[in-house]
């Protein structure tokens, strides 16, 4: 079963929120705030913080710039991730992925049909993997980006996490970029 071993230091790791919306600025971002003030609460770096809208290459460029970004370990982004034409946040990321990581998925709509039923269906939320970055792509609503954190990402992204953890292989996801 998982656990937190309190004989490991925590590892704070630096993470960049991207929020997708035709509509929202900071001011009413209640879902990129929700996921700004788990990072906070749990010990972690803010990197960056925007809003774009729904136009799938501006999301991926940006999800690159970041990538590249040495001071960004971590990208979440919250928004257009439903079935609607102007939801591409899913799609951005794809696009950018070297790795996806099927399971965040399988996980999260888990997750959702605890708390939504059947409403979970119409989830993608999605992550993967790309330059040495972990990216996860979460639904617009602060109930999904809450969830997500507290039963996934808060777990995955502590270095403490056991039996297995992301930050402990984080070191070790652009090897194959560093190989000669």
């Amino acid at each position: 079963m998982s656990r937190i071993d309190d004989t490991r230091d925590f590892i704070p790791v630096r993470i960049a929120v991207l929020t997708v919306s035709d509509t929202r600025v900071l001011a009413d971002d209640k879902s990129g705030q929700t996921l700004v003030d788990r990072i906070a609460a749990a010990g972690h770096h803010l990197a960056h913080r925007m809003i774009l809208p729904d136009e799938r290459d501006q999301i991926a460029d940006q999800l690159r710039v970041w990538c590249a970004d040495t001071h960004v370990d971590v990208i979440i982004t919250t928004g257009g991730t439903g079935l609607t034409g102007r939801d591409v946040t899913v799609e951005a990321h794809r696009d950018v992925y070297e790795k996806e990581i099927h399971a965040f998925g399988t996980i999260f709509t888990i997750v959702s049909m605890q708390k939504i039923g059947t409403s979970a269906v119409q989830s993608r939320a999605t992550a993967g993997v790309a330059q040495g970055t972990y990216m996860f792509a979460l639904p617009g609503s602060p109930g999904a980006c809450r969830d997500a954190w507290d039963e996934i990402l808060g777990k995955q992204l502590d270095f403490r996490h056991r039996p297995c953890n992301f930050v402990e292989i984080l070191p070790r996801l652009d090897e194959h970029l560093r190989r000669k």
